[in-house]
């Protein structure tokens, strides 16, 4: 009997170890026909254990993100083109922008006098003529758009440059070519003092209110009056030249100090006091006087 027990030792030591190995969580040893020999003469060794699994590390979120964000394109040595600089823009001034303007007087999309002052009066003008042009409308003067402008008008007189009035003068009427002519534009705001079809002298005048409008038609100078006041208003009437009725041509302090802000009674007013002193030095009784729109 104790022989028989002692048989028995060693494959019951080895349950033991494979129990024992099982409670603490550890994968069971494999073992080969090698080593110590059991009852039936076959020896038995345990393999190397397999290795332990990888632990797997959480990454950093930052690390995450940076792993996972799309690559970068790659740069090179080409920068992206620019868009063309402006040629002249608002606030710009000088001769170019008055040439600008001049260019845009011939085309109809100015109706100023050239100033030199790149505003918002010209800033409009400009989109207008990109728009035409089907050209991006940005209101300032790209090299594409001052290229189109040269090419479509001819270079500025230095009349159109520096004219006499702050707006073109207006065409004159037919009946203004002949003779000595006080020739009044309602549309051009402007009054053209023209001998034989030879416009003379220019200067930029206003109306009366729709209340008080300024008479149209065919009329002739009856009276002067230097230093004219006005019987009706108690205003004074400067170098006032009648052509119909109580309505005359002279000079407007108020014109000059308000501008088109204001208007007249039913005269035409001047703003400009040498210019129409010198008008009021050429003009005689039965002059001429046509007044049209």
């Amino acid at each position: 009997m104790r022989r028989s027990s002692g048989r028995r030792t060693a494959p019951v030591a080895a349950a033991v170890l494979v129990v024992a190995a099982l409670a603490v969580g550890c994968r069971p040893v494999t073992v080969t026909k090698t080593g110590a020999p059991d009852s039936k003469g076959i020896r038995y060794a345990p393999t190397t254990p397999a290795p332990p699994p990888l632990t797997v590390r959480p990454v950093p979120a930052r690390q995450s993100a940076r792993q996972s964000a799309p690559a970068r394109p790659h740069r090179t040595g080409h920068p992206a083109p620019r868009a063309p600089r402006a040629v002249l823009t608002m606030g710009s001034h000088g001769a170019q922008v008055r040439e600008l303007q001049a260019r845009l007087t011939q085309l109809g999309l100015f109706d100023r006098a050239p100033t030199g002052y790149y505003a918002s009066y010209t800033t409009a003008a400009v989109r207008a003529f990109q728009r035409q042009q089907g050209l991006p409308r940005t209101g300032t003067l790209q090299p594409a758009a001052w290229h189109a402008l040269r090419a479509r008008t001819r270079e500025p007189s230095r009349t159109e440059l520096y004219p006499p009035t702050t707006r073109p003068v207006g065409v004159p009427d037919p009946r203004c070519l002949r003779g000595r002519v006080i020739c009044i534009s309602k549309r051009s705001n402007t009054l053209a003092w023209v001998v034989d079809g030879r416009v003379v002298s220019a200067m930029d005048v206003r109306f009366g209110s729709q209340y008080t409008p300024t008479r149209e038609g065919i009329f002739a100078i009856a009276f002067k009056s230097r230093h004219h006041i006005s019987t009706l208003y108690h205003t004074a009437m400067p170098y006032a030249m009648f052509f119909s009725g109580g309505q005359a041509v002279h000079y407007s302090a108020d014109f000059a100090a308000r501008g088109y802000r204001g208007a007249s009674h039913g005269c035409v007013n001047v703003r400009d006091k040498d210019r129409i002193a010198a008008l009021f030095a050429a003009v005689h009784k039965g002059t001429k006087v046509v007044v049209y729109h």
